[in-house]
């Protein structure tokens, strides 16, 4: 005779609720955006439905709707013009920049809103690679002074944290020293501690056409910044330097395919986890979904209650807004 019946605790629905250790709600969800130039126009990304480059009158307009659903946070990506890449990537701390117009509309509209604009060159790069290219590689410390200049205008334009991307060594201390510096010591930095060189992010980099080019010399691919997908304790190590530079907010890096990750993180730090659900992990529920494979709505609460349960404080997804009208009922 069995006298332990877990079963008894899934009875119903009332019991389950009631034990359930892992919490989702709209306060959980940073939603990445993707701006535009132009006035009044929206693009879909075909490999991202649902997904859609605005400009930024629109974006305000989004905006206002991701409030109504009680999101309260968003991550900027910006697609810039052919002409105004180089391999310095100077228009990525233009004040009068896309990325810094979009900062001071999304503010000037909703105040309360949490803005994090992405911090890396890739967009603004001829390259397509989040740093300077010198003699065929992409060198760290140049890269990390555009950084910086590229963080303090975002700070200027009202930004409340910025998320530096690109895993350059030493960018988050000298983010840290510079906002401190420059009267900034309000403004926090979420770093991308443990970003993985990965094959999720195909549908990203055709959304801001950012993809490394096919140059004579230079890597076709970002694995001499990003990290092997084959580590674990590499993270650890990058996770701690990032602590230790002053981190606000440590960012994991694809999302599913790294929970093992995201579990040893939360077993060793205090500082909050995010966790990225990526473009391929969105795009691969979305065509599965499409075709009748798996239930959409079921799929994207499963897959962000997973992030939680391994240990993610909050998750940059593409699915906020629809996974926010779900739970809003």
């Amino acid at each position: 005779m069995y006298f332990n019946r877990n079963r008894r605790l899934r009875t119903g629905a009332g019991i389950r609720a009631l034990v359930r250790e892992t919490s989702l709600s709209t306060d959980d969800f940073v939603l990445p955006i993707f701006v535009m130039e132009g006035k009044d126009k929206q693009e879909a990304i075909g490999s991202m439905p649902g997904v859609f480059r605005r400009s930024v009158d629109r974006t305000v307009k989004e905006i206002k709707e991701l409030s109504d659903l009680g999101i309260r946070a968003v991550n900027i990506y910006v697609k810039a013009d052919d002409k105004l890449k180089d391999n310095t990537g100077k228009e990525a701390w233009n004040p009068d920049g896309l990325m810094q117009r979009t900062i001071r509309a999304i503010k000037d509209a909703a105040p309360e809103m949490v803005v994090m604009p992405d911090v890396a060159l890739d967009p603004y790069s001829i390259y397509g690679h989040d740093g300077i290219v010198e003699n065929g590689k992409i060198v760290n410390d140049a890269t990390v002074d555009a950084l910086v200049k590229m963080s303090l205008s975002h700070a200027e334009a009202g930004a409340d944290f910025v998320a530096p991307s690109d895993m350059m060594d030493g960018r988050t201390l000298a983010i840290r020293r510079a906002f401190e510096e420059n009267g900034f010591g309000e403004v926090g930095i979420v770093a991308y501690a443990a970003k993985y060189a990965s094959a999720f992010y195909g549908p990203f980099r055709s959304a801001l056409d950012s993809a490394p080019v096919d140059a004579l010399d230079i890597p076709t691919d970002k694995k001499t910044y990003q990290m092997d997908f084959a580590n674990s304790r590499e993270a650890i190590r990058e996770v701690l330097d990032d602590v230790d530079e002053g981190a606000d907010i440590i960012m994991i890096k694809p999302g599913l395919p790294k929970l093992d990750i995201v579990a040893k993180v939360r077993e060793i730090i205090t500082q909050p986890i995010a966790v990225y659900q990526v473009s391929g992990e969105y795009a691969m529920i979305k065509a599965a979904a499409q075709n009748g494979w798996l239930d959409n709505d079921k799929v994207i609460l499963e897959s962000l209650h997973s992030i939680k349960r391994a240990g993610a404080d909050m998750v940059f997804t593409y699915f906020a807004k629809e996974a926010a009208q779900l739970l809003n009922g």
